[in-house]
């Protein structure tokens, strides 16, 4: 994390008591799944670019993205949350996003990255304001790991622009081809 600031749960378990259980489910489920495809997406991008001078980029974003996926599995432990059922699924699907937008050279790879982040910075900042309305206090550490992931993810999604993303041919149709993806994926997510 950025600032050094230890993201870390003072205990591997979480008291239950006092929580809405159904929408902390909900929220560390389609976070979790959304890390592991955010992996699977720049492992892709890797296989095809990780030579590249765009390379050393993409594995630092990739890096941070490692640690979410593995902020998120100690957080399905500590609140007892079962994955999503598309793990499989998303495994493919992220590895074909990142390879297939990498194929289209860097700059298709950025904007993959942008369209990507922006959906999931959106979709975490309406987690926040969920967690905010239903108790800003009890929700504290959790509420501090998401906005952090949220100005990674932002971060990651302004590497993209400054990376000639939107210089990608037919770009404002892939990104809104990938951001639809991204709502079914969350949409699914949370359910399945």
């Amino acid at each position: 994390p950025a600032g050094g600031a230890s993201l870390r749960l003072c205990s591997t378990r979480v008291a239950q008591e006092g929580i809405n259980k159904p929408v902390i489910d909900r929220i560390i489920r389609v976070d979790h799944a959304g890390e592991y495809g955010a992996n699977r997406i720049y492992a892709g991008q890797m296989a095809v670019l990780g030579r590249s001078s765009v390379g050393p980029v993409i594995q630092q974003m990739w890096n941070q993205e490692k640690d979410h996926l593995k902020k998120f599995n100690e957080l399905m432990v500590a609140y007892r949350v079962r994955p999503t059922a598309l793990l499989p699924f998303w495994n493919v699907a992220g590895f074909v996003l990142g390879a297939g937008s990498a194929l289209l050279g860097r700059k298709g790879a950025m904007a993959c990255t942008v369209a990507v982040e922006e959906s999931i910075s959106e979709h975490y900042n309406n987690q926040i304001r969920t967690l905010i309305e239903e108790d800003p206090e009890k929700y504290k550490e959790l509420l501090q790991v998401i906005k952090q992931f949220r100005d990674d993810e932002q971060e990651h999604h302004d590497i993209g622009l400054e990376h000639d993303a939107e210089a990608t041919p037919a770009y404002s149709v892939l990104k809104t081809a990938i951001q639809l993806g991204c709502k079914a994926a969350i949409f699914l997510s949370e359910r399945i």
